[in-house]
C-alpha cells in the first residue's frame, strides 16, 4: 500500500471504497494511481490491486465514492465502483483483445508478403501497387487493433499527463501517415509492415495480462460457489419455506438434509450428524456434529437432517472471510510489477524527447520536415521495448512448457521469478504430502470371503472410507458377493444379508486414534485401520530441496497428532490444527523475517495462504479454489515436480538476465544508428523484431533446464 496521507489518520472513523479501474495498463499506473490519490485531501490510503485492475481507498465519510471517480479521471483513468463492475468484465476485454490480435496477426502476415515483392527489387509500377494495396490493409487493421492504445494514449493527454501507450500511439500513427504519404507521392518507402507488426507484438502482451487476470479472479468465485445456494428454513407453524442464501439472516432455523451443503455458519439445535469439513479444515475424517456445535456454510452434511440456527449469513460466513483473505492476499502480489515502475516512469518522456530533439536537431541541420520526421518516427519505433519487454515473457513461456511436460502447470510466468527466490517450503498435509485417498494399512486378517463382502458393501458407498477400501480390494483381486437387502445408514455405514446372515460395514462402537471401519459378518467383526499413504517419492523430494538450500516444514489444518506422525517420518517441523488465517499469519512473520516462502496445499482451507504466499504450488487433485489461487499445479502422485521447478525457475532467471542485456546492447547501438539517420522507420522494425527474435531464441535453450529431475 501506498504511504498513507499524514495529513489524515486511518481509524474507524475512514471508510473503504473499491473501484475498478480497466484503464491500469502497465507498472507505472500502480505509482501513478496510488500516488495520486494519496495527495488527495481527506484520502488515507490508496491500494491497487494490479491483476483485479481495483484500487482499494481509505477515505473519510465526507469525500464522496464520485469524488474520488472524479479525481481519478483527472489522474487519466475511467473508474467505476467496484460492486457496478459486471462479472463478465473480463471475459469482455480479453475478447475484445483477442479480436484485435486476429486482426493485427491477419493484416500483418499478408502485408508483410508484399513487402517481401517490394525488398526483392519490385518495379516502380509495381511497387507503387503494392504499396496501394498495404495502405488498404494496413488503415483498417490499425484502427481496429491500435484503439487499446490510442484510447488510453488519448485519456491520458485529455487530463495533460503521459503513459507508455502515448510514444507507441504516437509512433503507429506518425509511421501510418508517412506510409500514406510516401504512397501518394509515389515513394519507395513504406513502413505499413512495420507498424502492424509493433501492434501485434504489443497486443500479444495484453491478451496474455488479461487472460493471467481473469485467471486470478475466478478462484474467489469458485470458492464461494462452494457455498450452498440456499436453505429450506423452519418456519413458526413448522412448515419450512426456501431461502435463497442472500436472504438467509441471524436467528432463522435451516432444515439440512443429508448430502446438502450449508448456505450459511450457524449451531445445531436439533440432531446428530457428521459433516464433510475438508474444504474448510483439510481433515480428511467426516467428524461427528451434535447439539451445541459450531458448522459453517460449504460443509456438508454426510448424515441425518440436523437443525441449524443461523448466526452468520451471505458475507459474514467462515467462507466468505476466506474469500476476502484470498483477495487481500493475492493484492500483494503486485509488489513485483512495482520493480517496473521508476523504468516506464522514465520511458515515456525519454522516448519523446530522443524523437523531438532527432527531428529538431536534423532541421537545424538542414534536411526538410520529412527526413527529419522519419528520422524521428525510426527513433520511436526502434526504442519500442519489445525485446526488453519479451526479455521476461519469452524465458517464461519455454520454462513453462518445459515444466508442462514433465506434469507441472505454471499458471503465472511471474511465479517463475518468485520460485527462484525461495528459501523455505511449508507443505499442507492431507492431499500434499499425503495421496489425501485413506486406505486399508492391511488387509491380511481379511479372508477370500470377507474381502467379497467388504467390496459388495464398500463399493454401494460413497464415503471416502468405502471408496478407499473398494479400491485396495479391486487392486488385490477380489470380486464382491452378491449381497441382499443393501442399504446405507446416514452417518453409520452399509448393511446387508448375505445368505440369511447380517452383513455390514459400520464405524466402530469405540471411539479409535485413527481411522477404521469394522466388518460384521453373522457375529464376526474385524476391525480395518486406515493411513493415508505418503506420496512416493516424498521423501526423495524433501532430500532434493535441502540440496537446493530449501528449508521445509508443515503447516496443516489435520489433528495436530497426525501432523506430527508425518512431520517425525520425515524429519521436518510440523504446525497442526490451523486455520487459514494462522496459515497467513505464519507465511507473514516469515516474510517479515526475510524468508521468501513456497506453500504447497491442496484444501479450500488453503485458499488464502496459497494467494498470499510468496510463491504457491497446489496438486492437481485439489479443490479447485485451492488451484486458482496457487500459482502452479502439478498433476500424478509424484512430488519431484515441485523441486524441478525451483530448479528450472533459477534457470530460468539467469535466462531472463541474459536478455536483459542484449536487449540493453541492442538499445546502446540500435538508438544512435536511428538519431543519426542511419536507419528507416522500416529498418527500425525490423531491427525491432530481430532483436525480439534474439531474445526468444536464447530462451529456446531452457528447453533442456526441465530435461531431468536430479537436483540442480
Amino acid at each position: 500500500m501506498n504511504a498513507p496521507n499524514p495529513d489524515l489518520k486511518t481509524s474507524d472513523t475512514c471508510i473503504d471504497s473499491r473501484f475498478t479501474v480497466p484503464g491500469m495498463r502497465c507498472a507505472g499506473c500502480i505509482g501513478k494511481v496510488e500516488r495520486g490519490l494519496s495527495a488527495v485531501p481527506g484520502v488515507a490510503a490508496a491500494r491497487v490491486n494490479f491483476s483485479a485492475k481495483r484500487v482499494a481507498v481509505s477515505h473519510a465519510p465526507e469525500l464522496t465514492e464520485d469524488a474520488i471517480i472524479d479525481e481519478l479521471r483527472k489522474l487519466g483513468f475511467e473508474a467505476e465502483r467496484a460492486a457496478e463492475n459486471p462479472l463478465g468484465r473480463d471475459d469482455a476485454e480479453t475478447k475484445r483483445l483477442l479480436r484485435a490480435l486476429a486482426v493485427a496477426g491477419f493484416g500483418m502476415m499478408n502485408i508483410m508478403l508484399l513487402s517481401v515483392s517490394v525488398w526483392a527489387g519490385a518495379d516502380a509500377v509495381t511497387r507503387e501497387m503494392f504499396h496501394w494495396i498495404s495502405a488498404l490493409i494496413a488503415i483498417p487493421v490499425i484502427v481496429y487493433a491500435g484503439r487499446p492504445f490510442f484510447s488510453s494514449a488519448l485519456m491520458a493527454l485529455r487530463y495533460r499527463r503521459t503513459n507508455m501507450d502515448v510514444p507507441i500511439s504516437i509512433g503507429v500513427l506518425l509511421a501510418t501517415g508517412l506510409s500514406l504519404y510516401e504512397t501518394i507521392v509515389g515513394g519507395v518507402h513504406a513502413y505499413f509492415d512495420g507498424a502492424v507488426m509493433l501492434l501485434f507484438f504489443l497486443l500479444a502482451g495484453r491478451v496474455l495480462d488479461a487472460m493471467m487476470r481473469s485467471r486470478a479472479r475466478s478462484g474467489i468465485a469458485s470458492l464461494l460457489g462452494r457455498m450452498g445456494r440456499g436453505a429450506h428454513v423452519v418456519q413458526p407453524d413448522g412448515s419450512t419455506q426456501y431461502f435463497e442464501a442472500e436472504r438467509l439472516a441471524p436467528g432463522m432455523v435451516m432444515l439440512v438434509a443429508a448430502g446438502e451443503a450449508l448456505a450459511a455458519d450457524g449451531e445445531i439445535v436439533e440432531g446428530r450428524t457428521t459433516v464433510d469439513s475438508s474444504m474448510l479444515t483439510g481433515e480428511s475424517d467426516p467428524r461427528p456434529a451434535g447439539v451445541g456445535d459450531t458448522i459453517h456454510a460449504g460443509m456438508i452434511n454426510l448424515g441425518n437432517p440436523v437443525r441449524v440456527k443461523v448466526t452468520a449469513a451471505a458475507q459474514d460466513t467462515a467462507l466468505a472471510d476466506i474469500a476476502r483473505l484470498m483477495d487481500e492476499a493475492g493484492q500483494s502480489r503486485s509488489r513485483y510489477v512495482r520493480i517496473a515502475d521508476k523504468a516506464s516512469r522514465i520511458y515515456a518522456p525519454a522516448v519523446h524527447s530522443l524523437a523531438f530533439l532527432s527531428f529538431c536537431g536534423w532541421m537545424l541541420a538542414g534536411a526538410g520536415i520529412y527526413q527529419s520526421l522519419t528520422i524521428a518516427v525510426a527513433v520511436l519505433i526502434i526504442t519500442c521495448p519489445c525485446a526488453l519487454g519479451l526479455a521476461v515473457p519469452a524465458a517464461q513461456v519455454v520454462a513453462s512448457g518445459a515444466l508442462m511436460k514433465r506434469g507441472l502447470l505454471i499458471k503465472d510466468g511471474s511465479a517463475l521469478e518468485r520460485l527462484a527466490e525461495v528459501d523455505e517450503a511449508l507443505f499442507d498435509k492431507t492431499g500434499t504430502l499425503t495421496l489425501g485417498e485413506p486406505r486399508p494399512a492391511d488387509l491380511t486378517p481379511l479372508d477370500s470371503r470377507a474381502r467379497s463382502v467388504a467390496l459388495a458393501l464398500a463399493q454401494g458407498s460413497r464415503h471416502p472410507l468405502s471408496r478407499g477400501l473398494a479400491q485396495a480390494l479391486r487392486e488385490a483381486g477380489a470380486e464382491p458377493a452378491q449381497l441382499d437387502d443393501l442399504a446405507e445408514t446416514a452417518g453409520m455405514g452399509m448393511t446387508a444379508r448375505l445368505e440369511g446372515q447380517d452383513v455390514a460395514l459400520i464405524r466402530p462402537e469405540i471411539e479409535t486414534a485413527g481411522l477404521a471401519v469394522d466388518l460384521l459378518i453373522g457375529g464376526e467383526r474385524t476391525r480395518m485401520a486406515f493411513a493415508d499413504p505418503l506420496r512416493p517419492d516424498i521423501r526423495e523430494t524433501i532430500a532434493v530441496l535441502d540440496a537446493q538450500g530449501i528449508a521445509c516444514g508443515i503447516a496443516s489444518g489435520d489433528r495436530v497428532e497426525a501432523v506430527e506422525a508425518v512431520a517425525d517420518t520425515l524429519g521436518i517441523p510440523a504446525t497442526g490444527g490451523m486455520k487459514p488465517a494462522d496459515k497467513l499469519d505464519m507465511l507473514g512473520a516469515r516474510a517479515d523475517e526475510g524468508h521468501k516462502v513456497l506453500m504447497v496445499g491442496d484444501g479450500l482451507n488453503d485458499g488464502p495462504a496459497l494467494a498470499g504466499a510468496h510463491v504457491s504450488i497446489a496438486p492437481g487433485g485439489a479443490s479447485d479454489v485451492s488451484q486458482q489461487a496457487a500459482d502452479a499445479v502439478f498433476v500424478g502422485e509424484r512430488f519431484m515436480p515441485v523441486a524441478l521447478a525451483i530448479r528450472v525457475a533459477r534457470a530460468t532467471m539467469g535466462i531472463v538476465r541474459q536478455n536483459f542485456a542484449m536487449a540493453a546492447i541492442y538499445n546502446v547501438f540500435a538508438v544512435p544508428l536511428a538519431i543519426f539517420g542511419f536507419v528507416t522507420p522500416l529498418i527500425a522494425a525490423v531491427a525491432m523484431s530481430a532483436s525480439s527474435l534474439v531474445v526468444v531464441g536464447n530462451s529456446l535453450r531452457l528447453a533442456r533446464a526441465a530435461g531431468r529431475e536430479d537436483a540442480a
